[in-house]
């Protein structure tokens, strides 16, 4: 079943941004489709053409088939950031609205072998399939194809599993492939034996970069946002909303700059002491942070 806009549209399937269906430019004698998020065309109920006949370059339903494809990219890239966003922040999804988008395929895309936590903690496992009628099916943690009825399911952070490393280990024994990265995405624990007063942490602070606008850039590239002199990602943890920032740079600063403290803030403004800073929080505000470090310039020879 397509998503409603593609019906809209007029075509009749998409899959991996493929239409199943080819458009016929009779005066032409060409048709043509998406295949692979890109225009093909071919001779009626030919073989595909290794490239798009000049002739058809700049046809209608080929600057069509071209718009409907960045279209697709763009919703296939909202898909996998709102459901980023609800595993981030622990939400709970109501059931029902994953009954209504699963049809669409880049929404199954996003959502298909997440681990997920039902109303009751002891469901839990890796989501296979949605049915119209609002069961879930779901491979639980002991290989066990199982269909559970919450109300609402959590894609939890994976900061929040318990033994991490067996899920990993049996995802793979699965095969299972994420949309999203979750059970293989970076996190960091917070250390115990951190100074509760402390606000601010340093261990990637000092990454030399050409310019403020490198490391800007390299940080609206990862998807953080940038204000201000900070590079941000807001996270929702234990209820609680925090804002985790890295200073980057004064704006429209030209000269060189390097990766400042990491620090939290709460809704008013107000620095989190780190003591405060939840699990969640910690981990998104550290994978932020190492990310842009990342990307520093490092010097090579005898003086590295």
């Amino acid at each position: 079943m397509p998503c409603p806009v593609l019906r809209r549209r007029g075509f009749e399937r998409v899959e991996g941004h493929g239409l199943m269906a080819w458009l016929a430019l009779e005066e032409e004698g060409y048709e043509v489709s998406l295949v692979d998020g890109r225009v093909a065309a071919r001779r009626p109920a030919g073989r595909q053409l290794k490239a798009l006949p000049k002739a058809l370059r700049d046809h209608p339903e080929v600057d069509r088939l071209r718009r409907l494809a960045e279209w697709l990219d763009r919703h296939e890239a909202a898909c996998v950031a709102q459901v980023d966003g609800w595993m981030v922040s622990s939400l709970p999804v109501p059931t029902a609205l994953l009954v209504q988008v699963w049809p669409d395929e880049a929404w199954q895309g996003a959502l298909r072998d997440l681990a997920i936590v039902g109303d009751d903690p002891e469901e839990a496992g890796f989501l296979r399939d949605v049915t119209a009628t609002g069961e879930l099916k779901v491979v639980d943690l002991d290989g066990e194809t199982v269909r559970l009825s919450p109300r609402t399911v959590t894609l939890p952070h994976p900061v929040l599993l318990p033994d991490l490393d067996d899920v990993r280990d049996f995802a793979a024994e699965l095969g299972l492939v994420q949309g999203i990265e979750q059970i293989h995405r970076a996190t960091w624990v917070k250390p115990a034996d951190l100074k509760a007063t402390a606000t601010e942490v340093r261990d990637y602070a000092g990454g030399a970069f050409p310019s403020r606008f490198s490391l800007a850039a390299r940080a609206t590239g990862l998807g953080y946002r940038v204000s201000g002199g900070y590079a941000t990602c807001k996270v929702r943890d234990g209820g609680r909303a925090v804002e985790a920032a890295v200073w980057i740079g004064e704006p429209y600063w030209d000269s060189e700059t390097t990766t400042g403290a990491l620090n939290w803030h709460d809704d008013e403004g107000r620095t989190v002491a780190l003591g405060e800073v939840g699990p969640v929080a910690w981990s998104e505000g550290m994978r932020m942070a190492a990310a842009l470090y990342a990307g520093r310039d490092i010097e090579e020879g005898g003086n590295a």
